[in-house]
């Protein structure tokens, strides 16, 4: 007889048992059935996310009101899996007092009205947000030492116009060369355009009363490679700041990282400005080309009647776009811009 065979074994072998007679192990002290329910903390607080440094958050609460401070927050668990990022508006229970030793608890981040996001390389679909809520995009480039980097300047603004995010560029050291030739590449784009005779140790007065307001009233991010002079400008902007400002090493031509941090300063003159650390790459492979077209309405109105599947390029069969420049209804400078976008994210 198999051992697994009990056909032929009498009943009176299992005994008279039933149901009740099985023994229930008791769970284990202290332990509670799991639940997806979790609190609503209606008594939460709204807070300005201004820095993210290792798992712990700085946090400003009661903005502009009578009890404005700063906290240290930490993330609730629920939250474990999302990412926190400076310019986010979050929800806070806990020790809000904001005293000595006093530690927050992050329990819910707002919605958000823009993601100005990044990819490792442009192979890489995998997407790095940069900051949330920010309005304007100001680009940083240097008019030499070291030399502009037109095609940078290119995914910086694709960047900007995937996220629904203004452009407007700073040229600096304009005293070292004009940046005229430079600032050809975008003139068909309409982006305003700052200049400033800047060097190491600081900014004209006249940029920086040119750039101020054109900043009030709104969350500017702040993006350059490293070395053309963005954490000079941002010193000068918020004085006190104090964000590490580095030098270009005269045999590559190449600035050193300095500032290490993304954080969001107030501007005295109203808004905010938020300034992330130097890069030398900037990956596309989160970005669908189609909002890039998007962000040029006169342009998209046109490519309505393009045929489908069209990629608006030089060579594309058809264009509408191309066919507008050659009649003279298109400039073929703001052409040539939107193009010049599509290739960057094509290659």
């Amino acid at each position: 007889m198999s051992w697994l065979d009990d056909s032929d074994v009498p009943d009176e072998e299992f005994g008279e048992w039933d149901e009740s007679d099985a023994r229930i192990r008791p769970n284990p002290k202290g332990s509670r059935p799991r639940t997806k329910t979790r609190p609503e903390h209606e008594d939460a607080i709204v807070g300005r996310v201004l820095s993210v440094d290792r798992g712990r958050y700085t946090v400003l609460a009661d903005e502009d009101g009578p009890q404005e401070r700063t906290l240290t927050t930490t993330r609730a668990r629920e939250l474990r899996d999302q990412a926190i990022v400076t310019g986010d508006r979050v929800d806070l229970v806990g020790d809000t007092s904001g005293g000595d030793g006093s530690l927050a608890r992050i329990v819910r981040i707002r919605p958000r009205t823009t993601l100005l996001r990044r990819s490792a390389d442009d192979s890489d679909e995998v997407e790095r947000i940069i900051v949330a809520n920010a309005d304007q995009l100001m680009i940083v480039v240097a008019a030499a030492d070291p030399e502009p980097r037109p095609r940078l300047v290119d995914r910086y603004l694709v960047a900007a116009y995937d996220a629904g995010i203004a452009p407007l560029m700073v040229v600096t050291k304009t005293d070292l060369r004009d940046p005229g030739e430079f600032l050809a590449n975008f003139a068909g784009l309409g982006i305003p355009v700052f200049r400033s005779a800047q060097d190491a140790h600081g900014v004209d007065g006249r940029a920086l009363a040119e750039l101020a307001p054109a900043l009030a009233g709104h969350t500017t991010v702040a993006v350059g490679h490293s070395g053309v002079g963005k954490s000079t400008l941002v010193n000068a902007l918020v004085p006190g700041t104090d964000r590490a400002v580095g030098v270009v090493n005269t045999v590559t031509g190449r600035g050193r990282h300095t500032s290490s941090s993304t954080v969001s300063l107030r501007v005295p003159t109203g808004g905010w400005i938020i300034d992330t650390p130097g890069v030398r790459s900037f990956g596309l492979g989160h970005v669908n080309p189609d909002s890039i077209l998007k962000s040029f309405s006169d342009l998209a109105a046109v490519a309505e009647d393009c045929p489908r599947g069209c990629s608006h390029l030089p060579d594309a069969p058809d264009c509408s776009l191309n066919e507008a420049v050659a009649q003279g209804r298109l400039p073929a400078e703001r052409v040539d811009s939107l193009q010049r976008l599509l290739l960057s994210l094509k290659n």
